[in-house]
């Protein structure tokens, strides 16, 4: 094809920021950032004072303390560590857990790992719009209950759950709280010094740095701990052995720095996008907003019509790069479990497109956008008339 792709797949991956980009670059051959951090020589200390201030950085975006985090390969191991490794270290105070269907697949399977253990899960139901109700949580907690896991924002939604209401509800109860915050970090406030959060799971390619590097957040309270998934030379309070990817980590940090000088204004150029978009799409007869119209990261938008199959219709945007459902679970011919548990139907999941935009997405890309989805969605319907 001649056409140049137009990237609106920012959920499933950002680009990297120039800066971060550059950061990394230098940092592949600086003598400051070459050795082993945990040596005692000269370039080992030069090594951690730059995984130092990468975390500062991190933490400073988090509003945390840098000692309270812990470098992964990303989201899925910070997830996996945070919930396999808090439900194993309170096991013996109960072994019952609390989340939702809708979570990533990195918590859900997780959650499903822990079963397969003898741990008692609760999946609590999103309403039609993707929002938990709050009280349906409070019902479910009981005094066995030791970790409810409840993302920030849902990555095939949009869908932006009430974390602070949730780690409230769980901080009355003893119960740990775990946000898998992959798609917001960097992208909506969170200080983790106000909001009562135990737990906090990002990584830095979903917020315009590289792959590969991740951070998990343990905040420093009694109860609040997680057992190691793996085992090694001791590094990171032997909680997340291995030497440490001081350039990747030095990206990060880069990352994060940008994004919370950047914040609002990413979050006002996706506002602005979103409505660009929405104003194409909204005369498609049938169109059916999957997420809550106003509780939403505005970056994800994820829209459907019951009439149009969803692959035959991704085949038809190109040059579009958008997605049918989560990254990681897009090669699979299923419907989105997550729309599903929404109560879409079958017709409708399968018929649904996510876009999702960032800072390097511009009005043109989006209104194209939006006039392609229009076109393709008549185009369809004319080769294959509902019913």
């Amino acid at each position: 094809m001649s056409e140049s792709p137009i990237y609106l797949d920012y959920a499933a991956t950002t680009p990297i920021d120039p800066g971060v980009a550059q950061a990394l670059s230098e940092a592949l051959c600086d003598e400051t950032a070459i050795a082993n951090p945990s040596s005692v020589h000269r370039a080992g200390r030069l090594s951690a004072a730059r995984v130092a201030t990468a975390a500062e950085q991190v933490a400073s975006l988090l509003g945390c303390e840098p000692g309270q985090l812990i470098w992964t390969s990303g989201a899925t191991e910070a997830d996996n560590l945070a919930i396999a490794g808090a439900a194993r270290y309170r096991a013996d105070r109960g072994r019952h857990l609390v989340t939702m269907p809708t979570e990533h697949k990195a918590v859900t399977d997780m959650f499903q790992a822990l079963e397969k253990e003898g741990f008692d899960v609760t999946w609590l139901a999103p309403g039609p719009d993707g929002l938990l109700d709050i009280d349906l949580l409070e019902q479910a907690l009981t005094e066995k209950t030791q970790l409810v896991s409840i993302m920030h924002v849902n990555n095939e939604t949009g869908v932006v759950q009430d974390i602070e209401a949730i780690g409230e509800l769980c901080r009355s109860r003893d119960v740990l709280y775990h946000v898998d915050a992959a798609q917001s970090a960097g992208k909506l406030p969170i200080d983790l010094r106000r909001m009562p959060i135990d737990l906090l799971s990002l990584t830095a390619h979903k917020f315009y740095g590289p792959k590969g590097i991740g951070a998990l957040y343990v905040a420093d309270r009694p109860g609040c701990h997680v057992e190691p998934l793996l085992f090694g030379g001791g590094q990171q309070r032997s909680l997340r052995p291995g030497t440490l990817p001081v350039p990747l980590i030095i990206a990060l940090g880069k990352a994060a720095e940008i994004a919370r000088e950047r914040q609002a204004s990413d979050l006002e150029h996706a506002t602005r996008l979103r409505a660009a978009l929405w104003d194409g799409i909204k005369g498609v007869e049938g169109l059916l907003l999957n997420g809550h119209p106003t509780a939403h990261y505005p970056g994800i938008v994820n829209v459907s019509v019951g009439d149009v199959d969803g692959e035959s219709l991704l085949l038809d945007l190109e040059p579009l790069c958008v997605a049918t459902g989560s990254a990681c679970n897009s090669k699979n011919q299923e419907p989105s479990y997550v729309l599903r548990s929404m109560g879409r139907s079958d017709d409708e999941a399968e018929g649904a497109i996510r876009v999702s935009f960032g800072r390097m997405s511009t009005i043109e890309d989006v209104e194209q956008a939006a006039s392609i989805y229009v076109d393709a969605v008549s185009r369809l319907r004319q080769l294959a008339p509902a019913a």
